[in-house]
């Protein structure tokens, strides 16, 4: 671009968020490999935290507006001290750090244990760990007790837009840190949606829905998250929204790639899945790993229905494409009933999003227009935003490229619902009953008899 590094005035870090990385403190080097968000691996650890409340699940969600699941940092965390000697032995020698990936990122780039880096946290990572308190912006010490961690240091919590340090070597030494935000947030910000309402949708490897609830903390009655949007500056009051999370979207394209090997590549999807106008009924429920938002059903597992002697595999690959839009229409009703307030656009972005056909059936099956940017990077544009506040570039929303979330027509693409509402309502409610024939096969105590639908719908 013509740019030398002597022109960058700081940074802006974006990163996957959940994920958990333990470190030696006097080494500075990691004790076991990151455990990924998507990492099912402590499905015992959650169902054993949940035996300890009255409340089950739900034991802090008054707290971190979290369920107890697998995706979240402090129950891998617990994982790691019960299973990995060297993890709770650093622990017990005091020489234990811990941190999502924004937390590693930041330690190491100024300065790691060698030149005493900034440990810390931004409140977009802190508030996808369980132990921060949404309504203080603090380690809650009644969350920390109910994991057991009262001996851990944890990283200090900052807000999403401060100056943080200054990167310590290489071409860019000397240049600050001056924004982070948990890449699903950093996409919301990228999209500008910074009113009441204003909602986006990530389609990546998952798929992540963000609903802007402004400075209230709104508690879901229909099994989404309260997360933490974003906070310019430590003076200024948090922005929170509403979450849904799906574990599976791209990756079921992988998954027909990789494993099943009945396409060469993820673009050979989308040619497939056009060359038919439906899935002829069959519905495809990617719950590799069980269901996240609005489900939660830990015991779910992939699910294909419908199938006839008739099916193909451009049918099956619809069918993929159609599951994340499913599931993102169960993430927006709930979004819907919790706010109160129907959501009019869905603005989008990620990987998924490049496909028209993919984009087309989210419209239509949400039956809401859904608005696609020319500049697609959402992710990496919320944190140069973040950086852009902290360092003084924009004082306010209005001095952002474009302005408060105005985009020029030419510069984004409007895919408009074109199917009437009772097929809509049909092809939905085709997947609501696929939903509820996942149920049950990660426990085979649960599992029932297949020869007898009318059994599996009153058991589940």
């Amino acid at each position: 671009m013509g740019l030398k590094a002597s022109d960058i005035k700081g940074i802006g870090l974006t990163n996957q968020r959940e994920t958990l990385i333990t470190w030696d403190s006097q080494t500075g080097r990691p004790l076991y490999p990151a455990i990924l968000w998507s990492d099912t691996r402590t499905i015992d650890t959650v169902h054993r935290l949940a035996q300890q409340s009255d409340k089950g699940v739900d034991a802090l969600k008054a707290i971190c507006g979290l369920p107890l699941a697998t995706y979240f940092t402090a129950v891998k965390l617990r994982w790691l001290l019960d299973h990995i000697p060297r993890v709770s032995q650093a622990q017990a020698q005091h020489r234990l750090r811990v941190g999502t990936v924004d937390t590693w990122l930041i330690y190491n780039l100024t300065g790691g244990c060698v030149h005493d880096g900034a440990y810390m946290t931004d409140v977009t990572n802190a508030s996808r760990t369980m132990l921060m308190d949404l309504h203080t912006l603090r380690w809650s010490e009644e969350a920390i007790a109910f994991f057991g961690l009262q001996d851990i240091v944890l990283p200090r919590i900052a807000s999403s837009s401060e100056i943080y340090g200054e990167i310590v070597e290489g071409s860019l030494a000397g240049v600050p840190l001056a924004g982070c935000l948990g890449d699903q947030q950093a996409a919301l910000v990228g999209h500008q949606c910074f009113s009441v309402g204003e909602a986006k949708n990530t389609y990546g490897t998952g798929c992540f829905m963000l609903f802007n609830t402004g400075h209230q903390a709104v508690p879901s009655k229909n099994g989404l998250l309260t997360t933490v949007a974003y906070q310019w500056g430590s003076e200024s009051p948090p922005t929170y929204a509403l979450e849904g999370s799906i574990a599976v979207a791209g990756a079921a394209i992988g998954w027909l790639r990789d494993n099943l090997g009945v396409i060469q590549s993820t673009r050979e999807v989308n040619r497939l899945a056009s060359k038919v106008k439906n899935t002829a009924g069959v519905y495809f429920v990617t719950a590799f790993g069980g269901l996240l938002a609005p489900y939660w059903r830990s015991d779910a597992r992939g699910t294909l229905c419908g199938i006839t002697h008739f099916t193909r595999l451009e049918h099956i690959c619809r069918a993929a494409l159609e599951a994340v839009c499913y599931q993102s229409r169960a993430l927006l009703d709930a979004m819907n009933k919790d706010s109160g307030s129907p959501l009019r656009v869905l603005k989008v972005d990620g990987g998924m999003s490049h496909s028209d056909l993919t984009m087309q059936i989210q419209a239509d099956v949400l039956g809401i227009p859904v608005d696609r940017p020319q500049m697609r990077e959402t992710t990496a544009l919320g944190a140069a935003i973040a950086a852009g506040f902290a360092l003084g570039i924009y004082k306010s929303k209005e001095d952002l490229p474009n302005g408060h979330s105005q985009q020029p027509q030419q510069d984004r693409t409007l895919f408009l619902p074109t199917i009437p509402a009772t097929q809509r309502k049909k092809m939905v409610h085709g997947w609501q009953q696929a939903v509820q024939r996942s149920f049950g096969w990660a426990n085979p105590a649960t599992t029932v008899s297949t020869h007898d639908p009318i059994v599996l719908l009153k058991v589940h």
